[in-house]
């Protein structure tokens, strides 16, 4: 590369030391030399500060105070960081582990047009190294907000090579432009948790903005294929499904409905067959709830 323009990488903590250490010290094998490392601590309870700070006292350590989201959080990373004169910011999730080429191939995608505002890259299994988390995002606002991830428990038979535009970049790794940043503002903190870099990347977009995955940048990521359904989960990701849409595009709402209706009836249906009737009962009263938050009274930010 011609340039080597400055990188600065946030790794938001929050009750996960563990995590965040096994993140961090594959960070040390990355061939980019120019980055910098941000720790930002969401207001842990569980001493992770105390552990992070012993383990690494020459990084840059900022504690927020409480947990302000994954929006909130990052937001404050990525303010430092661009008064510190970061060219780009990498957003990566804290269990995660990365190759020692996933900054370079980022930075190599971004400068080799630009008008690239965003990149990511192609996410793996932690437990299943060569089967695909993420190779890309599609993102239908027409449909009512639907996102999905291209590549979603396939082998990584080269299938995801070609270089191309993505619906939205996922934040468990998304390399920003300061430019972006810039012009649309900071991370959207409304949602406290999911759906924040999908209205970020729909906002880049909409400025003239690409977001595009370099599909050589390999992350592995610590989710499960197939795991119990959880409450906060179920809650935001409804909630803030509605709050995007009628942020974004109001007509599209009455698709959302449909499509939260059919959702939110067949993970019912689910747990009512695997959890029994308590945990249904649980989980309606939830569902319930998210409703009535982001379709009727418009509620935002953490309400559980």
């Amino acid at each position: 590369m011609l340039s080597m323009p400055s990188v600065y990488i946030i790794i938001l903590n929050w009750n996960s030391s563990e995590d965040t250490i096994e993140c961090i010290c594959s960070l040390q094998n990355l061939n980019y030399q120019q980055y910098k490392l941000i720790l930002v601590d969401n207001g842990s309870t569980d001493q992770s500060e105390e552990r992070l700070r012993s383990r690494f006292p020459n990084l840059p350590f900022i504690q927020t105070g409480s947990n302000l989201g994954y929006a909130g959080g990052n937001n404050v990373g990525i303010k430092y960081a661009l008064e510190q004169g970061a060219d780009y910011v990498w957003l990566l999730n804290n269990d995660t582990i990365v190759h020692p080429d996933s900054l370079s191939t980022m930075v190599e995608m971004a400068l080799s047009d630009s008008i690239i505002g965003m990149v990511g890259s192609k996410i793996y299994f932690y437990d299943e190294k060569d089967v695909l988390w993420y190779a890309g995002g599609t993102f239908d606002l027409e449909e009512g907000g639907i996102a999905s991830h291209l590549g979603w428990g396939q082998k990584d038979i080269g299938q995801f090579e070609q270089v191309k535009d993505v619906g939205y970049i996922t934040g468990c790794s998304l390399l920003v432009k300061r430019e972006v940043i810039e012009k649309i503002g900071l991370l959207p903190e409304e949602y406290f948790l999911y759906f924040e870099e999908t209205d970020w990347n729909y906002c880049a977009q909409q400025n003239g903005f690409r977001t595009v995955i370099a599909h050589k940048s390999l992350i592995w990521h610590k989710v499960k294929r197939k795991g119990e359904a959880k409450v906060r989960f179920t809650y935001y990701m409804t909630r803030n499904r509605f709050l995007l849409v009628k942020k974004l595009k109001k007509k599209s709402l009455l698709k959302c409905i449909q499509y939260q209706y059919k959702q939110g009836k067949l993970l019912l249906t689910e747990i009512k067959k695997q959890a029994g009737i308590s945990t249904f009962l649980q989980f309606t009263k939830i569902l319930i709830l998210a409703w009535i938050d982001g379709l009727i009274l418009n509620r935002s930010g953490k309400t559980l």
